[in-house]
């Protein structure tokens, strides 16, 4: 079967991406090389607004926090990893807590992210956050309902001081089907370089699709607020959901555009 290709798509396919893309795979694709090297183009240029973002922050003393959350397997890390591979490692932050040690438990939920939000000129972005006990926790059973409905009581109250002391707070929902979130699991499971990513929570996360999607509901009713609204993003598709969280962080935050680089 012959494909015709138009000249600028020719010119895509013959540079080292559109070559890399095509030449990665068994079979070749070009439509899926074309995309992929759009793709590194909006990148690029997404890349270098965040570093604007950076040094904007840096110079006016600003504080910045983007949040990820979504189901396990919906890109959230992959999707911070592009947006910060090209900014300042000294003015970033990326965190990502364990579970909470004995100390933890006894001390007020909020307390230790409290303890990783920016000083000035920094940005920090959490791969998922306070948001744990929204959604994680009462589905695993790792709090009971009363800190629940405690965390929902006071969340909304938590961001606003947040948001008061002069922090910018984006938070952005990365949303994949169960059919995704199945096929990436079994794509974990099988590449040696990536099963450490497979813990107990996400064995279990097929099972209680329904009981998570019960308590992402109630957390988007009780917490999608005027001055603190939620991103929802879809990320069946990788590249698409990075360059759409990118696009929402660079239009959530008031920086100059015409910064020095």
């Amino acid at each position: 079967m012959s494909i015709e290709l138009t000249e600028t798509q020719i010119n895509k396919l013959n540079s080292n991406k559109g070559l890399i893309a095509l030449l990665s795979r068994d079979q070749l694709n070009y439509e899926r090389a074309i995309r992929y090297v759009d793709y590194e183009k909006k990148l690029k240029k997404l890349q270098l607004e965040i570093i604007k973002v950076q040094n904007w922050a840096i110079q006016e003393n600003k504080k910045i926090v983007v949040l990820f959350e979504g189901r396990d397997a919906a890109g959230k890390g992959g999707a911070i990893r592009r947006i910060t591979e090209r900014i300042n490692p000294r003015h970033t932050r990326i965190i990502a807590l364990p579970k909470p040690t004995e100390d933890e438990q006894t001390q007020w939920y909020f307390q230790r992210y409290v303890q990783q939000l920016p000083k000035a000129g920094e940005m920090v972005f959490f791969n998922r956050s306070w948001y744990n006990r929204a959604v994680v926790e009462p589905v695993n059973d790792f709090c009971t309902q009363e800190q629940y409905l405690t965390f929902m009581n006071q969340v909304n109250e938590f961001e606003r001081m947040i948001l008061e002391s002069g922090v910018y707070l984006v938070k952005i929902y990365m949303s994949i089907s169960k059919k995704e979130q199945f096929k990436r699991f079994e794509e974990i499971k099988n590449d040696p370089l990536k099963q450490w990513k497979m813990t107990d929570v996400d064995k279990r996360a097929q099972e209680l699709w329904d009981d998570y999607t019960e308590y992402k509901r109630a957390m988007f009713t009780k917490t999608n607020t005027e001055i603190s609204p939620w991103k929802v993003i879809r990320a069946n598709r990788k590249t698409e959901a990075r360059v759409n969280a990118m696009n929402h962080i660079l239009k959530s935050i008031p920086y100059d555009k015409n910064i020095q680089v």
